[in-house]
């Protein structure tokens, strides 16, 4: 009888944000976020644990004003490694240009990885 598989459970999470200043780019503003957030973690504890980062769970979370003009595919091509899924939902902040209409867009990211432990 084999042992029982170990739930996921949540090992890292990084935070970023990311903007689109001309344009109201939400996809740009997206993945500038997920890239601030990768730039604040290392993945040294999966070498020293030996795990191989295809196993990853990787779980992204934006929040953007407008999320239907997300592309989430392009944010989750964006992810280097793991099995990667992609929720955008209302957050971030939109400023607005009282001259034009042409608001600067800023995201959030949340970037949350699982193993099983």
């Amino acid at each position: 009888m084999s042992a029982p598989k170990a739930s996921p459970r949540r090992v890292i999470l990084e935070l970023g944000t990311g903007n689109d200043l001309h344009g109201g780019d939400y996809t740009k503003a997206a993945l500038r976020a997920v890239q601030d957030a990768l730039h604040h973690s290392s993945l040294t504890m999966l070498r020293s644990l030996g795990v191989d980062p295809a196993a990853m769970l990787v779980e992204v979370t934006i929040g953007v004003q407008r999320p239907e003009r997300v592309e989430a595919e392009r944010v989750r091509a964006s992810l280097p490694h793991g099995q990667v899924t992609v929720r955008v939902v209302r957050g971030g902040l939109d400023v607005p240009d009282p001259g034009r209409d042409d608001p600067a867009v800023i995201a959030s990211a949340a970037i949350a990885v699982r193993l099983p432990l």
